[in-house]
């Protein structure tokens, strides 16, 4: 390997090691929110709450993390950031009431900030044209929610079915993590915000509107993608009948992809452009959606030989499949949103990732609280879908505004005829 790119690949290894285990956690109640949900007796609002409360602490604590990242450097702040969460995560198995697992939760949740603090540590390490790739390779750390899904079912069955046994796992990976991160990652002070920028000086470029822009649109695809690994466990008990594991092991289909190919999201984006990979992760979100939102039904029609009963739904497979198809989008699309921070605040990205990183993080606490809060009020568990139908339509509808104009003045300025000066006027 080129002596240049050594500590470069160290940095990038190393973090996303550490990205995923902390991202594991962060989506710990996915499977274990199911038994504590039977065992204090929960209704879906209720269970709805429960899984999202670590994902509003790590949404929170992602701006201050960017700062910091900005400013101290990413080693040192991912090196704390872990060892903080050591404790509550251990802490969460002796947990017996529900305020507790709330509260709780907040601390453990301190995990999903991490990715404000890789996303800008990484990307600095690598030249401008290769950054979409080297955060997408970071942001595979995703993946974190299948390995929860493949990890934590098998442990609780090996304990007897005792779920408490697996934040005690992950408390012991939590702290080994740390300590390998620790010794296999490096600093470049260079990479530092200077100390004569104040906090106030980072956070002016979050005036801008694409800022907020790229805030709804990874509120969607990280938003969504955080909600759905949190519900679709308990989507596939409830919907089709499975165990635990096998529906832990189906909702993998959609967690897995979701965060392995963010990497290639990361090189579709540098090859073909921010906007235009976004524009169709957002068209292939809303007709899969489309799809997934029909709820199983069961009607009578008259015919002309009498009353005909007919049956509508997808089968497992079919939701499988499309839902399959979801992950891969939301992961092309996770790190295209990236690459228009790179593009437009390569200087900033610290601060600006953690505000868009925030938005997105907002979207998967609130998404799982609705899903449940829906499916109290209307008893259809498809109306997940539909809410997250109406998110894409806003996200695709908001592209086609914002970069309408973009376009003309861009079509307008290659236009031999419209993009050339008016003559001067005569004189007399």
């Amino acid at each position: 390997m080129d002596p240049k790119l050594r500590k470069p690949v160290m940095v990038l290894t190393s973090s996303t090691v550490a990205f995923t285990i902390c991202f594991a956690v962060w989506m710990m109640f996915a499977v274990i929110g199911i038994p504590i949900k039977k065992q204090l007796n929960l209704n879906e609002t209720e269970f709805g709450l429960l899984a999202a409360m670590p994902v509003l602490s790590g949404s929170l604590i992602r701006v201050p993390l960017g700062l910091w990242t900005d400013r101290f450097g990413g080693r040192i702040v991912f090196f704390l950031l872990m060892l903080c969460t050591v404790v509550p995560i251990w802490m969460m198995s002796y947990a017996t009431e529900f305020w507790q697992f709330l509260v709780i939760g907040l601390f453990v949740g301190l995990a999903g900030g991490s990715f404000s603090v890789g996303t800008p540590y990484v990307a600095r390490w690598f030249p401008k044209n290769r950054q979409g790739l080297a955060m997408g390779v970071f942001g595979a750390g995703n993946s974190g929610s299948a390995l929860t899904k493949f990890v934590a079912p098998a442990l609780i069955v090996s304990a007897g079915g005792a779920w408490t046994i697996v934040p005690q796992v992950y408390s012991v990976a939590m702290l080994v993590t740390a300590l390998l991160f620790w010794m296999f990652s490096a600093t470049d002070p260079k990479h530092n915000v200077p100390g004569s920028v104040s906090m106030a000086d980072q956070l002016k470029t979050l005036r801008d509107p694409r800022v907020w822009r790229y805030c709804q649109y990874y509120s969607v695809v990280f938003g969504g993608y955080v909600a759905l690994a949190l519900w679709m466990t308990k989507y596939y008990v409830g919907e089709y009948g499975f165990d635990m594991q096998t529906a832990a092991l189906l909702a993998a289909c959609f967690s897995l992809p979701g965060g392995v190919l963010r990497a290639v999201g990361g090189w579709i984006s540098d090859k073909y452009g921010a906007y235009q990979t976004t524009w169709w992760v957002m068209w292939v979100c809303w007709v899969a959606f489309f799809w997934l939102s029909y709820p199983q039904t069961n009607f009578t029609i008259q015919t002309v030989t009498g009353p005909r009963d007919f049956s509508l739904g997808l089968s497992p497979t079919f939701f499988t499949v499309l839902l399959f198809i979801v992950g891969i989008a939301m992961a092309i699309g996770k790190a295209s949103v990236f690459k228009f921070i790179s593009d437009d605040f390569g200087g900033n990205i610290g601060a600006v990732s953690g505000v868009v990183g925030l938005a997105g993080g907002l979207g998967g606490f609130v998404l799982p609280i609705m899903f449940g809060a829906l499916v109290d009020l209307t008893g259809v568990r498809s109306s997940s879908f539909m809410l997250m139908y109406g998110t894409v339509c806003v996200s695709l509808v908001w592209m086609h505004f914002s970069f309408r104009k973009r376009h003309i003045l861009e079509d307008s300025s290659k236009d031999p005829v419209i993009g050339a000066q008016s003559p001067a006027p005569a004189t007399r």
